[in-house]
Formats: C-alpha cells, structure tokens, sequence
C-alpha cells in the first residue's frame, strides 16, 4: 500500500462499518511508468488540508455506491457522485500504459471494464465536466463464456488492477482519463445495472496531431441498451459491450499483474508547451524515490 493512502484505507472502512453498508470499491489510485499517483478518497474530506491528487473528487461516494441507469443523463455519470475536478494532473506519453488500481472488487459483480478520454481544452483542473466529449479507448467484456470470466473478474485477479493503453496519435494536451466498471449482477431488473466511474486528470505529452470526436457522458448509454439491461442468469450466449465504438486509434493491452512500485509522485498542473516552434516540456513535481515493495491491497 502507498504511504498516501494509509489514512484513507483506515477512515473509510471506519465509515462504512458505522452506516452498515457493503462496500463494492473504489478506482484508488493510477500508476504511470513505476510511480504512483494516488487517487481520491472520501475520507480525505476530513482532513485540513485535503492532500492535491490525479483523482477527481468524489466526497459524496462515502458508502461506495454506484451510478444507476436513471441517472445516466444527469452529470453523475461524468465522474460520479457530485466529482469535481482533481487539484493536479499524472504526466504520460502517447503510447504509455497507466495502470488504475481498485479497493476489492467483489467477484459476483461480474460485467464490463471501460476506459474514455476527453481533452479539456485547457487544464483540467477547471474543467466543466458537463462539456467534456469522452472517446473510448479501452473496453472489454465477457472474456471468456466457457468460465464464465468476464473482465471485472480479470481485474480483480490482478490483484485489484486493470491496465489502459494511452493513444500514440492523440495531439498533446490535458485530457481526463474516465475508467468504469459496469457490474451487471442485477441488470436483469429494470434500473439495476450499476456502473462505477471514476476520473483521473492526465497531462499527455504526444507527438500526434489527432483530436478524437468524443461525446458528452450523459450520451454514453441508455437504460435500455442492451449492454444496460442484460441478465446474467437466463444463459446468454453474447454481450454488446455499451457505448460509443472504440476509437480508431486506440491501442491493446495484455492484462496482468501490476510491476513494481519505485516512485510516487503528486503530479503537475497541466500540460505546457513553451512554443509552438519549440519541444513540448513538462515540469514534473518531484518524485519520492521508494523502495520496490510486493503489492497490498488495503481491505476493506
């Protein structure tokens, strides 16, 4: 476990156990080339001052609920429940592979792993997530009929991870990385899908020159879509994964057990360019070097 997220993994817990709810999980945390950028935890709005992460903000999600399909036209969707922008932003090329960590995932909430992008045209951390245009550019679904594996299964055997691959032709800019989980366990009853967004701010330095059309997340899905309502348990022989078709562009990824953690690092603001004439440049907080430490999960 990250030295930033002990608190958060003693806290919420705490707050869950008092208000009796089961906990489904949280996207906590993303780690981009060995070094980790933590993500957001309701707990942190109990501290003064709250500490400046990659994560949007998420205060109301303190039982770890989910978004339902009659809220999928209502700004929730974007990021979840009331999200607001992250204070600082995860540095990445065109072409890197970031890596979203989870709390446990329960293993009866089978369903999809989706992954967007949307430029903010301009930073981030103001963005309005109600005019952000999302393009997908990971998804996965039922991975294999014969076990019954569907690709929340495959995160959660990978020790609560799930890997994306960043777009080697997108231009240069901030971007907000939006990761979801769909859990299906109840979609055969009308409202019962549950999906699970969470967002990152990305600040991604690329030498392409692509602007992907994207559109609004309350456009993503219906309640109807057949990747929506779908039942699990009437021996379905496929599933539509929902949304938008993946971009042209985007690019695969084996999914595997997370390497190694060697650094952790705050983030940045947002992605600059000195000049047009002149190579983009980063200025990168500095990184804690760490020791290489096996992954822990923190339980919840």
């Amino acid at each position: 476990m990250a030295p930033s997220n002990f608190l958060g993994s003693l806290v919420l817990p705490a707050l869950l156990s008092a208000t009796g709810v089961q906990a489904h999980g949280i996207a906590s945390a993303i780690v981009v080339d060995s070094t980790f950028y933590n993500g957001y935890n309701p707990s942190y709005q109990y501290q003064s001052p709250p500490p400046t992460v990659v994560g949007w903000s998420v205060p109301d999600d303190l039982q770890n609920t989910f978004i339902s399909p009659d809220q999928f036209g209502t700004s929730d969707v974007v990021c979840h429940l009331g999200a607001e922008p992250a204070g600082a932003a995860a540095p990445v090329k065109g072409g890197d592979v970031i890596e979203v960590q989870w709390t446990p995932w329960p293993a009866t909430h089978k369903g999809p792993v989706i992954d967007y992008l949307a430029n903010c045209n301009g930073p981030c951390e103001t963005a309005d997530k109600t005019k952000l245009e999302f393009f997908k550019i990971g998804e996965a679904g039922w991975v294999d009929q014969a076990s019954d594996l569907w690709a929340a299964n495959v995160l959660m055997n990978n020790n609560n991870s799930w890997l994306v691959r960043v777009p080697e032709d997108i231009a240069p800019g901030n971007y907000v990385l939006r990761h979801e989980i769909i859990s299906l366990h109840n979609a055969a009853n009308p409202n019962g899908a549950q999906s699970y967004p969470f967002c990152y701010n990305l600040a991604i330095d690329s030498a392409g020159t692509a602007s992907p059309a994207g559109v609004a997340a309350t456009a993503l899905y219906k309640s109807n879509d057949p990747g929506i309502r779908f039942d699990l348990f009437s021996h379905p022989t496929s599933y539509v994964i929902p949304g938008p078709a993946l971009y042209s562009g985007a690019l695969p990824v084996t999914q595997s057990k997370p390497a190694p953690i060697t650094a952790t690092a705050t983030g940045i603001y947002e992605y600059t360019a000195a000049a047009a004439a002149v190579p983009t440049t980063l200025v990168v907080a500095p990184k804690k070097a760490l020791p290489i430490l096996p992954r822990v999960t923190p339980v919840l």
